[in-house]
């Protein structure tokens, strides 16, 4: 075919001018991200081959070259993988596919300084190349193809593809080295970058001799162990090479915050080599996110999309699983309710959760970093999880009304007060405007601890697990607040509020009468100090966050639920119309008063009112009678 001209998805486009433009001040990544990549291409392949051995039968020895050529200035990485065909050039190298795709893009502002962290979390993979590279020739042969393909880019805004030949299957990468960065044209330079990043590489990296030993001979040379890391001994792993396999495995660049590598042996036997993330992945939270666990049996690669694997909760793990006892052959059916990957799912589970436990005790600032980035996806589990369920509640942290630090709810019920049955919260869109809540006066006013829960997750979890240790999970947003409960005098209190319904019977009376069918009832507060009125839910309705959640997920009808309008006697504009409720006339000012002070309470929930322009009259009307 003719050479075809093709430009930059707009995505990889942005990407390459942020990497050429010296992203990283340590360009040697690119060789660990390209000798990554040709390490997975020979996975893949060795899978393949296991129900169609012809692929491999002319050259079934896996490896990565590399070879140096001073003279055109050249470092050229090789693979015999499963190579690509046209469209997978296009696929791969010229487009970004993967979930959060956008939501990474957006992330990006075009200062590198800022875009580190970020593309980190993404892995440049290929197009770190770029870094090194003036131009960059890709030429790949799928296995069980005849035809080659060649991918050309200088990393500007565009790439070409042409016919291309090669003798057998696989990728050979061949990079025009800048001469700023001539270094990657020294063998020595090249054999401490592959020690460094790539040791771990369970296949040969070889270094293709340039010159000639005296005998006439050239000796190639293996720069890696080439064993498979999670088959070694722990005693015999540096912490580096755990978080250089943790780089590879997970095509990440933090550090891990905990690491987990175990070999089981008894009814079944597997090794495993986990690792949790010390940074939250940009797409966590996508929909479309797969499982980061590469599933192995027997040191041969079967798949890194096996949703059996591992709960959607622990979603953030990285690393392997290497089974013993599952079929090389296996299948992505043979998988599904398969009873050993079941048994495997179960141990790892319960060792991740144990990990999580044991530094939540020693280490607490560690612990609620590493809450920040995964305590609302690990609590899915509260919900998801009926055997794991319990474990998950009880090393869980919130944030409360007591303290800006966490707290974990055995150190909340060691703080309840006198007469305090129930473990009180509020679920909201954020914390800091459910901090915000007139709900929560009255109890903060009685030193009556809060949780605040404010992700999504919350109001699911509190639907499964309705109490801990025995005390009952409470809203303050739903029912009758209770605070008499934990008064000393709760007689007096009890004939204060008698007193306070009597004394505003005309105002309730009106509120009633202008709100009939806008809420379920009217009546005084004891959890409002400050606001003059809000919103609950009634004792057996729908949480008011709950509800917003669910239609959020359209798992709730259209009409909404009525609540109770609670108002608070003490508030000065209530005194006010009670006053003025006494005097004839006032039927209006009252109905006025009681649709502004409802759109009011809808507005604190964070609810759009039903009739702006109305809300809007009602409003300039009653400053104008204020006036």
């Amino acid at each position: 075919m003719t050479e075809k001209k093709h430009e930059f998805q707009a995505e990889v486009a942005k990407l390459l001018h942020i990497v050429t433009h010296s992203l990283y001040s340590e360009t040697e990544i690119f060789l660990r991200e390209l000798v990554s990549n040709a390490s997975d291409a020979c996975d893949r392949l060795r899978y393949a081959a296991l129900t169609a051995p012809a692929l491999i039968q002319d050259d079934p020895e896996f490896k990565v070259t590399l070879s140096i050529d001073n003279d055109a200035k050249t470092l050229t990485i090789e693979d015999n993988g499963i190579g690509m065909s046209e469209q997978e050039m296009i696929d791969n190298l010229g487009t970004i596919a993967r979930s959060g795709t956008s939501n990474f893009v957006d992330q990006l502002t075009g200062d590198s300084a800022k875009d580190i962290n970020v593309i980190g979390q993404f892995g440049v993979g290929f197009y770190s190349s770029f870094m090194v590279a003036d131009k960059v020739e890709v030429t790949s042969r799928k296995a069980g193809e005849e035809n080659a393909y060649v991918w050309s880019s200088d990393g500007s805004g565009s790439y070409t593809i042409a016919d291309g030949s090669r003798a057998s299957r696989g990728t050979t990468i061949i990079l025009h080295i800048k001469d700023s960065t001539a270094e990657y044209l020294d063998a020595n330079r090249i054999r401490n970058v592959i020690k460094t990043y790539a040791d771990h590489i369970a296949l040969p990296v070889i270094l293709k001799a340039a010159n000639e030993t005296e005998d006439g001979t050239k000796e190639d040379e293996t720069l890696n162990t080439a064993s498979a890391l999670w088959t070694r001994s722990k005693s015999e792993i540096t912490p580096e090479q755990y978080t250089e396999f943790y780089h590879h495995v997970g095509q990440a660049f933090d550090a891990p915050w905990a690491t987990l590598h175990s070999k089981v042996e008894g009814v079944l036997e597997y090794s495993l080599l986990v690792f949790i993330p010390g940074q939250q992945p940009f797409d966590l939270f996508s929909p479309d996110r797969k499982s980061a666990l590469k599933l192995y049996v027997k040191r041969v690669f079967i798949t890194d999309d096996c949703e059996e694997l591992i709960p959607a909760y622990l979603r953030f793990l990285k690393g392997i699983v290497d089974s013993e006892d599952l079929p090389l052959n296996v299948s992505r059916e043979m998988l599904q309710n398969n009873p050993v990957l079941r048994k495997i799912r179960t141990g790892l589970v319960k060792r991740v959760i144990g990990e999580i436990e044991k530094r939540s005790k020693a280490d607490a600032e560690g612990f609620h970093k590493f809450w920040d980035n995964f305590g609302a996806v690990l609590k899915e589990g509260i919900y998801e999880d009926m055997e794991q369920g319990d474990r998950i509640l009880k090393l869980s942290v919130f944030k409360s009304t007591a303290s800006d630090s966490y707290t974990d709810l055995a150190a909340y019920a060691e703080r309840m007060k006198d007469g305090q049955e129930n473990i009180y919260y509020i679920t909201g869109d954020n914390e800091d405007a459910i901090k915000k809540s007139p709900q929560l006066e009255g109890f903060r006013a009685k030193g009556i601890e809060v949780l605040l829960l404010s992700d999504p997750v919350d109001s699911f979890w509190l639907s499964r697990q309705t109490a801990f240790d025995g005390k009952n999970f409470k809203s303050v947003t739903q029912g009758s607040a209770e605070l008499d409960k934990m008064t000393a005098d709760e007689d007096t209190k009890s004939d204060d509020d008698k007193s306070d319904e009597a004394n505003l019977s005309t105002v309730i009376a009106a509120f009633k009468l202008a709100l009939e069918d806008k809420v379920k009832d009217v009546r005084i507060s004891n959890r409002l100090t400050d606001s003059p009125v809000c919103l609950v839910a009634d004792e057996g309705d729908v949480d008011i966050h709950l509800e917003k959640v669910l239609k959020a997920h359209k798992q709730f009808g259209a009409a909404a639920s009525q609540r109770i309008l609670e108002i608070n006697p003490k508030h000065a504009l209530i005194e006010k119309l009670k006053e003025r409720g006494e005097k004839e006339g006032a039927s209006d000012l009252l109905s006025n008063a009681a649709l502004l002070l409802l759109d009011q309470a809808y507005i604190i929930e964070g609810e759009p009112i039903n009739d702006p322009v109305a809300f809007s009259q009602r409003m300039a009307n009653f400053m104008a009678q204020g006036l």
